[in-house]
């Protein structure tokens, strides 16, 4: 049974709180509670004849709980005598564990805040696997937002990415099972599985009227979280690392990758944080260490008095070569971080689209018998005392990559053809636009010059020839959209970040 006492829960849970510290004695007090016969009885009557509880004055409201409890109605007596009517005298058995747990639940619930979270035993041992070498999944960082399971974005080189999965995604079913309703982490729990096996989302995308189904089928997620390159432009040597999210290792691996960078001979760097949903606040303090001189804070937290805590480096001066920052909406949090503190401390440019927009820090609060809650403590501020939550970084120079990397998996039921007007021949039309086929429109109507660029198409891929999109042909598509997406030369905002490195 699925308990969910969302009415007591604000006390309830206070109560619990309170209580973790002494083994719960105020839980094991309330087992303790006894229902006489003439209580079962007047519960009885009330329920049946006529006149129900919800109908008694306030005073003979209190009076029947006085009887029933034997306590009074001050203070978190109240979640006493609210857990002792539910635990002796509801229909069914209830088991304390649940009526515990959903309590802290809907507490925290009503903070109406996607990161405060609770974790139970079991899903702290899942996310304890999570952050450590590796873990079997799907890879993909989620939030809670508006009450949807909302991807922030997947991990570099994941199951996640190669399917399709992007930035702001909701996911509505997993194995055709709603999630609505689910916490996070349950949703989450549904989500992942061991390597080899597939799962089926449905997914919400924004500008996309129908849901999408895209199969994934899980693997090894190892948590490798900095990549390095180098890259050449007009005769100069530029350094590029990648960040992919921010864990205990993050900042050591990026100091040796900046270092042989340097020991190279670079003569600029591009730190690149799309996609990254964010991680440890420490790790991306580190890591600015490396760049932004003492006369500026490099972050700054504000708790909630008001009061602020600022955070700086010990370098006096900044590196002597030039610094770009690449950032896309699937940066958050601690990627959010690095990019306005590059800009407003170092003034460094930023290249690419807004990002995601998370401003707050959460601290994992053991409960003391291997539960967790993750609660919200904290703003961060820019270095200028700038609050982003919910508006993002916006880049110094804005560049979006072509439409085509934006394009969805396709998703072909029945064959779509000649005068067919969709979001998904919208798709379809953008994809072939993208691979240099004309289909004559991209606004989702399947014109005559359509079906000639899929004919086209089909007969450079050795398909039937018909100029409808079938299964074949639209899985086809997405495998030469994915080629051409991974593709250097393709990579819009990277180039412009180069070009903006040396200009």
């Amino acid at each position: 049974m699925n308990v969910k006492p969302r009415y007591i829960a604000l006390l309830m849970a206070l109560a619990v709180l309170l209580g973790a510290a002494g083994s719960y004695i105020g839980i094991e007090y309330f087992a303790k509670a006894e229902q006489n016969d003439s209580q079962a009885e007047q519960l009885a009557t009330a329920d049946e004849g006529g006149e129900n509880f919800g109908s008694l004055s306030e005073e003979e409201q209190k009076k029947f709980i006085e009887d029933m409890t034997g306590n009074s109605t001050t203070d978190l007596e109240k979640v006493e005598q609210a857990y002792s009517i539910i635990k002796d005298n509801y229909v069914e058995d209830v088991e304390q564990s649940e009526l515990v747990e959903g309590a802290i639940q809907g507490m925290l619930d009503t903070l109406e805040d996607p990161y405060s979270v609770y974790m139970d035993q079991e899903t702290m041992k899942q996310f304890n696997q999570t952050i450590e070498s590796s873990f079997q999944g799907i890879g993909a960082e989620v939030s809670m937002v508006n009450d949807k399971v909302t991807i922030v974005a997947p991990i570099k080189g994941s199951p996640a990415e190669e399917a399709g999965l992007k930035p702001n995604d909701q996911i509505l079913k997993v194995d055709g099972e709603s999630v609505e309703g689910l916490d996070l982490y349950d949703a989450v729990l549904k989500i992942r599985g061991e390597k080899g096996s597939e799962v089926t989302l449905e997914v919400s995308r924004p500008g996309v009227s129908d849901p999408l189904s895209i199969d994934i089928v899980r693997d090894d997620i190892p948590l490798e979280t900095v990549y390095s390159d180098t890259k050449e432009i007009n005769g100069k040597k530029a350094g590029v690392i990648e960040i992919t999210s921010f864990s205990e290792k993050t900042s050591d691996e990026f100091h040796e990758a900046l270092t042989k960078l340097e020991d190279e001979g670079m003569e600029g760097l591009v730190i690149d944080v799309r996609g990254n949903p964010g991680g440890l606040f420490t790790d991306v303090q580190e890591i600015l260490k490396e760049f932004i001189p003492d006369d500026k804070p490099i972050v700054q937290v504000e708790d909630r008095n008001g009061e602020k805590s600022r955070y700086f480096s010990n370098i006096q001066e900044k590196k002597d070569y030039p610094i770009t920052v690449l950032m896309d909406e699937g940066s958050a949090s601690a990627s959010e971080i690095l990019a306005a503190t590059m800009n407003e401390a170092g003034g460094y440019d930023l290249v690419g689209t807004k990002s995601f927009g998370k401003g707050t820090v959460q601290q994992a609060i053991p409960m003391g018998d291997g539960s967790t809650i993750k609660l919200t403590l904290f703003k961060w501020l820019t270095p200028d005392g700038n609050w982003i939550h919910e508006k993002g970084v916006q880049p110094t120079v804005k560049v979006k990559q072509p439409d085509y990397f934006y394009t969805n998996p396709v998703d072909v039921e029945e064959p779509l053809g000649y005068n067919d007007n969709s979001d998904k021949v919208k798709n379809i039309q953008e994809m072939l636009k993208g691979l240099g086929y004309d289909p004559g429109r991209a606004d989702g109507f399947y014109s005559e010059k359509t079906v000639k660029a899929v004919e086209s198409f089909q007969s450079d891929a050795g398909l039937d020839v018909t100029g409808e999109i079938d299964e074949k042909t639209g899985g086809k598509l997405e495998e030469q959209i994915v080629e051409e997406v991974r593709k250097e030369e393709n990579d819009k905002q990277m180039q412009k970040a180069l070009d903006v490195l040396f200009k």
